[in-house]
């Protein structure tokens, strides 16, 4: 019997694709590597299988295969695909888009904060998704069975921000196995509590859900639980009680930015998931408090903007890099800081 582990990874913060690894046994017969991975994996046809080998996306003892390979004993298996589609009808929706680039592979979209990516519990409609299906309603890919058209990584809904999206079958795994392979470059803005002591620094630790709150994720310093996660940081700006760093992405876990900044004790301003939605540095002077509470009004959110985003193209293999500006609500609120750290009596 074959060894079969379920390697299912976040994927930017999103669990959209599923990764899979077979170690063939020593008595297995040859057999296309289509059927031998349908037969071993719940819910995978034949015709998934064989996208994924189309995209590059199953290898063999590291090598990327065809869906007419024969397996053979000792052969070390990695396949990875899309979740297969979920019985939930996706309304199009004509919502405004800000395209900062689009070929016929691909689009890159500024999301704002607020919008949720993709449907789920409570967000039915008004998402990315619906917008995307609207506005590629014309596509084969976007059609309105799948939950999650042309997808391959997602950002939390109150943080800003560049994505990829894919146009076609063949970009979206393609692109999907750079998000799996860590190539992609990411790299998020934030504004934190406190004065970040180092100039740069990497924190490593474990992220999984809460074992006391389900919501909301926490590092896991020893032991099984979670999943590996990697933040590289470089401070920007010392503004005071509040500090501008940028972050860069080794992994993909949910809310790892996030939970990453609350465990070396400088929590996202105004992230009510990680406490930073509480006066946690600075005076005990009232019109002190009066000026964060402002902040927190211009600025009501996690201060995340995901800034930049680079991948090889899935078509041509050129290199893609695309940046954005920081929006309004974050840029006010840097702006009010540096105006109180340079005006103040205290």
């Amino acid at each position: 019997m074959s060894e079969y582990v379920e390697d299912n990874d976040e994927l930017e913060e999103g669990e959209l694709y599923e990764h899979y690894r077979v170690a063939v046994d020593a008595g297995q017969k040859a057999i296309r590597i289509d059927k031998f991975l349908s037969n071993r994996i719940e819910n995978a046809s034949r015709s998934r299988i064989q996208a994924a080998a189309d995209a590059g996306n199953i290898l063999v003892n590291g090598d990327a295969v065809k869906s007419n390979y024969k397996v053979k004993p000792h052969d070390e298996v990695q396949i990875v695909m899309d979740y297969p589609r979920r019985e939930l009808k996706i309304v199009a929706e004509d919502i405004p888009l800000e395209i900062v680039y689009e070929d016929d592979h691909l689009v890159v979209i500024n999301k704002p904060p607020g919008l949720v990516v993709h449907p789920g519990h409570g967000n039915y409609t008004g998402t990315l998704v619906n917008a995307l299906a609207y506005y590629f309603k014309d596509l084969p890919l976007f059609n309105s069975e799948d939950p999650r058209p042309g997808l391959v990584h997602r950002i939390d809904k109150d943080t800003s921000g560049l994505l990829v999206v894919a146009k076609t079958e063949q970009a979206k795994n393609k692109l999907a196995l750079q998000f799996f392979e860590k190539t992609t470059e990411r790299r998020y803005q934030a504004l934190v509590w406190g004065s970040v002591k180092e100039d740069e620094g990497t924190v490593t630790g474990n992220i999984g859900r809460s074992l006391k709150n389900r919501q909301v994720f926490t590092v896991f310093p020893e032991g099984d639980f979670g999943k590996h996660a990697v933040t590289h940081y470089t401070v920007l700006r010392r503004i005071g009680y509040v500090t501008l760093v940028e972050c860069r992405l080794e992994t993909g876990r949910t809310h790892q930015i996030r939970v990453h900044m609350k465990y070396i004790n400088h929590p996202l301003f105004n992230d009510s998931n990680y406490g930073g939605d509480q006066i946690l540095r600075g005076t005990t002077f009232t019109k002190y408090k009066q000026f964060v509470q402002n902040c927190f009004k211009i600025l009501p959110r996690q201060a995340l903007h995901a800034k930049t985003l680079g991948f090889i193209h899935p078509a041509t293999g050129e290199k893609m890099q695309f940046t954005s500006e920081l929006p309004d609500d974050m840029q006010q609120a840097i702006d009010r800081w540096e105006n109180y750290i340079a005006n103040r009596n205290d």
